[in-house]
């Protein structure tokens, strides 16, 4: 499946099932998911004391995130392919300057 394709799922499950909210919700949905992925992570690891190893809670977690992320996307008009290509262009260009994707402190 293209992400255009799982754009396309996404918008045509909220909208048959009437599911469509404020895209200020939509954030808060996304962030809640995340704070729950993150929770499967530590506990998955038992807080930093083991390896970290996937599991189906974590994978279900992970599974919500990618849904209200997309459907973010959608809500705002965003096509995942083409933000996702500015991205590896950004974080190419940073390791290549940097080496590493993180955001660099700029003096002013």
């Amino acid at each position: 499946m293209t992400l255009d394709e799982l754009q396309a799922v996404i918008k045509t499950f909220v909208d048959d099932r009437k599911i469509g909210t404020s895209t200020e919700n939509r954030m808060l949905d996304l962030l809640s998911e995340s704070g729950e992925l993150a929770k499967e992570l530590l506990k998955s690891s038992d807080y930093g004391k083991q390896p970290f190893k996937a599991n189906e809670a974590f994978e279900s977690e992970f599974s919500h995130v990618l849904f209200s992320l997309v459907c973010l996307a959608n809500q705002t008009d965003l096509r995942l392919e083409d933000v996702l290509e500015k991205s590896l262009v950004e974080f190419d260009k940073r390791f290549k300057d940097h080496h590493h994707i993180g955001s660099v402190n700029k003096k002013r």
